[in-house]
């Protein structure tokens, strides 16, 4: 059985648990720039470059993982959220950029068949893969609306070289997430295809939006119901939403990707908005009692959480959702699915 099958076996008995974030557990150790650094010679100050640590520091991020593994976890994410060159370049660290990948998979890979072992329950890994800090459908530059600071192929190039590493460190699904600009997450999609060709194996994806606005459309415009018609080609085995606003605000989006998308729908709010500050203040009970509201109206099939939340989050989740039905993925529509910002059904 692949991990796709056996992922959508399990799914179709209970509600799944994802993971945390691991951000907030790193923010929450106070590093300094040399712990973040480990000796290697990087001219920049190396603070808050997280993915770093999977090659510096792997025994913080093993031990952020198996905290939420022991928290009821399931599907277990790498640290690798802002490992392409594109984003190292901000820390002059773009040479690392498969070691760093290849770290983090092997490190969540060794927990996950570790926990298996232990208790013969199944566990997933998937290979995250962030949006970059550039966009490919709007231009920096106000006065001239066509620069972009990337094409398209070049943002392929290094999520090729990403995601390249991810399956040679062992993971199962690669996790195209935090999608803010549709046109970013495509070329992830084409680089994970041609990735998957050349390996000549299953290599799953999983695809999470972003809402950047309360009416419910990502940065580059679209409803969730036109992003879903945009990547249904890929035939994810999830798609779903993250980080955003939290889950009261993110409730009827979702409700509306759930109705439209026939595969599992995964979704991992953030622990509420942050404060003046930049802190989360929503307690993990708190958390726990919205998804269960998304889980008992049957709109998900893996639930988790981002920004903000804990290893007492992703508990307090599990056991929220526990005796929870999972969600019931609908047949595919008849007819041809368009999408512009809106979605267009042409009937067949």
């Amino acid at each position: 059985m692949t991990a796709s099958q056996s992922l959508r076996a399990e799914a179709a008995e209970r509600i799944l648990i994802k993971d945390g974030a691991y951000g907030t557990s790193i923010q929450d150790r106070k590093l300094k720039s040399a712990e973040y650094c480990g000796g290697l010679d990087l001219m920049k100050d190396q603070r808050g470059n997280n993915d770093l640590l999977n090659v510096t520091r792997p025994e913080i991020v093993r031990s952020i993982c198996e905290s939420f593994a022991d928290a009821g976890a399931e599907i277990l994410a790498t640290n690798t959220f802002n490992a392409t060159a594109i984003s190292q370049a901000d820390y002059g660290a773009e040479a690392l950029v498969g070691r760093i990948n290849r770290a983090s998979a092997e490190i969540v890979r060794g927990v996950a068949d570790r926990y298996s072992a232990a208790d013969g329950k199944a566990r997933w890994v998937a290979g995250a893969l962030g949006p970059t800090n550039k966009t490919l459908s709007l231009s920096p530059d106000v006065n001239d609306p066509a620069f972009r600071e990337v094409d398209f192929d070049q943002v392929k190039t290094v999520y090729r070289e990403q995601i390249d590493a991810l399956a040679d460190g062992g993971v199962d699904f690669i996790l195209v997430e935090t999608i803010f600009d549709t046109l970013n997450a495509k070329a992830a999609i084409m680089a994970t295809l041609e990735a998957e060709q050349a390996l000549g194996r299953e290599l799953p994806l999983m695809i999470s939006m972003t809402l950047t606005d309360l009416s419910g459309r990502n940065l580059s415009g679209h409803t969730v119901e036109a992003f879903w018609a945009s990547v249904r080609h890929a035939r994810p085995v999830t798609v779903g939403l993250n980080c955003s606003f939290g889950a009261a605000q993110l409730r009827p989006h979702l409700a509306a990707l759930a109705a439209a998308a026939d595969t599992l729908v995964m979704a991992y709010p953030n622990a509420g908005l942050p404060n003046e500050l930049g802190e989360y203040d929503e307690a993990a009970a708190e958390t726990a009692a919205q998804v269960r509201d998304w889980a008992e109206s049957g709109l998900v099939n893996i639930v988790g959480g981002c920004c903000g939340t804990t290893p007492s989050h992703i508990a307090a989740i599990a056991g929220a959702v526990r005796d929870c039905t999972p969600r019931t993925v609908p047949a595919a529509r008849a007819g041809t699915l368009l999408a512009g910002l809106e979605p267009m059904l042409i009937a067949a």
